[in-house]
């Protein structure tokens, strides 16, 4: 039976979508840099551009009871202290709301000789194991154990460096094994590493705390460790994928949207996917132009990998945009085996698609028709909203605590451009209804 307490996001389709977004800070990248904040053993680490999303308030909780000092000082700037941490075990309630809260026991590894951190949760969309990231620390030098849940770490006299070799290029893994790697006794050398602009971003945080990372951003990561880490000024990039879900806003709705402070490199891979289907994509210094023909979008074919390929948190916003283009496309994945679970909701508003052994065949048809779906992940939610945009009809939208685990004020950002909108929170007395006009109430993240 339906839970009528969780809150649900309402649209209408058939605006077309016009303006500007400001796309927020990268959430992975914000999970990350946060996880890597707890080595600095003095001086405060000041973040901007930090997305206010419930992932990044339930890791800044955890480095609290972990001992740090940190605050919001505004919508996105971000002040913390670890030097006086007092805690090396991440207890269990706060990781299993997200499975990213559990790089912190590298760090705290690196700090205390030992740790104690719960196995994560997360979205459901298959297989993430932490069994790289484990080895990884092995590899570095650590004892570990798991049992009740927990993986128990130590490492007395101290992590030292070595030779990693990753069995798959994982974001997660490599951010970790460097944060751990960095404050590590010798040399430690990452192959296979992801390339993702996340890895970047923590390298070159590590960096400027007086850390020493090379070729980030490539398949070899080298690390150099030192005696200790100082608090540094740094700003999280933009959220690629964020930029990519708003670009495929504009086109689904046959729109033209402005995204400020989207970059060419890092979103390069669903732009070229986005003007292969038709959509005009036009990028200045300070973000991108997306600009959809009025006539439906041509078929593509896409095989979701690892960066600098497309991304896999991109699929499930692509596929709402490929049920309505003209001809057949098809989406293989290689990451995650669960993530088309968001296709049976798509053909609940009358799309034709299917999946199996990977891969996803849509052939798109004229017109989705509104209906009651659920989200079953963070992108397959959101890509459900987006869907709704373009429905004839009202489309009504559960799983909204996955979208609020990484997207921003979406709904307000979405009312600003044009979209008729509303949000309903658990209490129906305290819905707030949105039309074109952009001022959004109930949107809490």
């Amino acid at each position: 039976m339906e839970d009528l307490s969780l809150p649900k996001i309402y649209t209408l389709g058939g605006n077309r979508l016009e303006g500007e977004v400001r796309i927020s800070g990268s959430k992975n990248a914000a999970l990350a840099i946060l996880a890597a904040t707890l080595l600095p053993s003095k001086g405060q680490t000041v973040l901007t551009n930090v997305p206010r999303i419930s992932d990044v308030l339930t890791m800044i909780e955890m480095l609290k009871v972990l001992g740090v000092k940190a605050e919001f000082t505004s919508d996105s700037t971000v002040i913390l202290d670890a030097t006086n941490l007092t805690s090396s075990k991440a207890p269990h309630e706060l990781i299993q709301k997200m499975r990213a809260s559990f790089s912190v026991l590298g760090p705290l590894l690196a700090r205390f000789g030992n740790a104690s951190v719960a196995l994560p949760g997360g979205c459901d969309i298959g297989a993430r194991p932490v069994d790289y990231h484990i080895k990884g620390l092995e590899r570095l030098g650590a004892k570990t154990t798991v049992e009740y849940g927990f993986v128990e770490a130590s490492a007395p006299n101290g992590l030292r460096g070595a030779d990693i070799y990753l069995d798959f290029p994982s974001v997660g893994a490599t951010t970790h094994i460097m944060t751990a790697a960095a404050l590590a006794e010798g040399i430690t050398t990452i192959s296979n590493a992801a390339e993702e602009p996340d890895v970047v971003a923590t390298a070159n945080l590590i960096n400027q705390m007086g850390g020493r990372v090379r070729g980030a951003g490539t398949k070899e990561i080298t690390i150099e460790g030192v005696k200790e880490l100082h608090g540094t000024e740094f700003r999280v990039d933009p959220d690629r994928i964020e930029a990519g879900t708003f670009a495929v806003a504009a086109a689904i709705t046959q729109g033209d949207l402005y995204l400020r402070g989207a970059i060419e490199e890092h979103t390069q891979p669903v732009m070229r996917k986005l003007a292969e289907a038709g959509v005009e994509i036009r990028f200045d210094d300070d973000g991108v132009r997306v600009r959809a023909p009025r006539t439906p979008l041509q078929a593509v074919h896409v095989s979701a990998s690892p960066h600098p390929g497309f991304p896999t948190d991109m699929q499930p916003p692509l596929a709402a945009l490929l049920t309505l283009a003209n001809g057949t496309s098809s989406i293989t994945e290689t990451v995650y085996e669960r993530r088309f679970k968001y296709i049976y909701e798509l053909a609940r508003m009358g799309a034709n698609i299917k999946a199996e052994a990977g891969v996803a065949i849509i052939v798109g048809v004229p017109r989705l028709t509104g209906a009651p779906v659920a989200g079953s992940d963070l992108r397959a939610t959101a890509a459900l909203v987006l869907a709704g945009l373009a429905a004839d009809g009202e489309s009504e939208v559960s799983g909204i605590d996955f979208l609020d685990r990484g997207y921003e004020a979406f709904v307000e950002k979405l009312s600003a451009v044009g979209a008729t909108v509303r949000r309903e929170e658990n209490d129906r007395a305290e819905a707030a209804e949105t039309q074109p006009s952009g001022k959004v109430a109930g949107c809490s993240v």
